[in-house]
């Protein structure tokens, strides 16, 4: 790799625009969206079509290319960056979100196949008044992440296993969340938060 491609339009390639990290919006480097022309790497517009959803109870009509992730969606135009980026191809759970109550890797699911649904991000489950949800408590309680990561993939997961019924035991949330990796070791804590609000222990 040439030192010309590492670079973006405007700087050096950074941890934060590699993995995603809230500090990438404040960065002013450019992002580079798939299938808008004009832009790096990007030598024609693919098909875009109109598509409605429903965001954190918000209303959002907006025109997505085809090949346009979730994931991409809500990062890059919707501004929501508390859904992480990690490995990109469904391996690790950094960006699990909530689609009409289902639990989903927001990678490797197409914007444009979202009609009509109902998205819930980490940003989404606060109340009114910004009291946390009972999960995001209990991650405090039991000091359930170290750098914070993959916390809200772990979150909308754990809320997701419990909704699906799958938090009866320890085993079986260790099972049911197999698919969220926290690199920092933290799951035994994890699996306590999950417990503590499953069973309100």
């Amino acid at each position: 790799m040439s030192t010309d491609d590492t670079h973006h339009l405007d700087g050096p390639l950074s941890r934060h625009n590699v993995h995603g990290g809230d500090g990438d919006r404040d960065s002013g480097y450019s992002r580079v969206r798939v299938g808008e022309p004009g832009r790096l790497g990007c030598t024609h517009a693919g098909p875009t079509s109109r598509v409605a959803l429903k965001v954190n109870g918000v209303l959002e009509n907006i025109e997505v290319d085809h090949r346009t992730s979730l994931l991409d969606l809500l990062r890059e135009r919707l501004d929501l960056t508390g859904t992480k980026k990690g490995c990109d191809a469904g391996a690790c759970g950094a960006c699990t979100v909530l689609v009409n109550g289902d639990r989903v890797n927001a990678c490797l699911t197409l914007a444009v196949r979202l009609q009509d649904a109902e998205i819930t991000t980490v940003e989404g489950l606060a109340t009114a008044d910004d009291d946390l949800h009972p999960l995001q408590q209990a991650f405090i309680d039991h000091d359930a992440f170290q750098c914070g990561y993959c916390t809200p993939g772990q979150i909308m997961s754990g809320i997701g296993c419990i909704r699906e019924g799958h938090a009866g035991s320890a085993e079986e949330i260790r099972e049911w969340m197999s698919g969220n990796i926290c690199r920092c070791g933290c799951y035994v804590n994890i699996v306590r938060a999950v417990e503590q609000t499953a069973h309100g222990t």
